[in-house]
This record gives C-alpha cells, structure tokens and sequence, in this order.
C-alpha cells in the first residue's frame, strides 16, 4: 500500500526515519534562525502544492514531488481556482459562445 508523505520519508543523514518531533524541532530551530514567521510543516506541504499548481505544474508532477498516493488528493487538496482564473475561465466560455463578458 502506497502512503501519502510523511516524517518517515525523510532521512538522516545516515538513511534511518527522522522522528516527527526531532523534525519539528530542527525546523524551529531553522525559522529562529532565519527570522520568519513559523507556520505549522503541513502547511507549507500545501503551499507547495498551491505554488505548483500556480506555476501550471502538471497534476501528476504534483502528485509525485508530493508524494500523495491518489492523484485526486493531489487534486482535492491543493487546485484552489483564484478570482483572477475564475474571470478568466468564464470570459473564455463567453467567448466560446460568441458573446462579450457581460452580455445577455
């Protein structure tokens, strides 16, 4: 059974699991040092999949570097349609209609 992205999945540097608390720890220890604003692991897990989804990354190029093992998680959790696409997505169809945005 396949299994989506986890602590388990990333290594020491000797190749055994890191355990989800060392990671947590070292994460917070790398945000103080860097000066920005903590945010919890999983959401930057999801920013990344937004960032890919904005860049036009393929969904099954997303589903791989985020390691979900359904391409619908992928899908379901990180394809958010922005204002500025959803404008857009319906002036294309108005135009598919061979009307104007706007008119009746």
């Amino acid at each position: 059974m396949q299994r989506d992205c986890s602590t388990a999945q990333l290594t020491t540097r000797y190749g055994t699991p890191i355990e989800p608390g060392n990671l947590t720890r070292a994460s917070a220890v790398r945000i103080r040092q860097a000066g920005v604003r903590a945010i919890p692991l999983q959401n930057t897990r999801h920013t990344t999949g937004l960032l890919l989804v904005a860049m036009k990354v393929h969904p099954k190029v997303a589903q791989r570097i985020l390691r979900h093992s359904k391409f619908t998680m992928t899908f379901d959790v990180c394809s958010e349609a922005s204002e500025e696409e959803i404008r857009a997505a319906l002036q294309r169809l108005s135009r598919g209609f061979g009307q104007s945005p706007g008119e009746s």
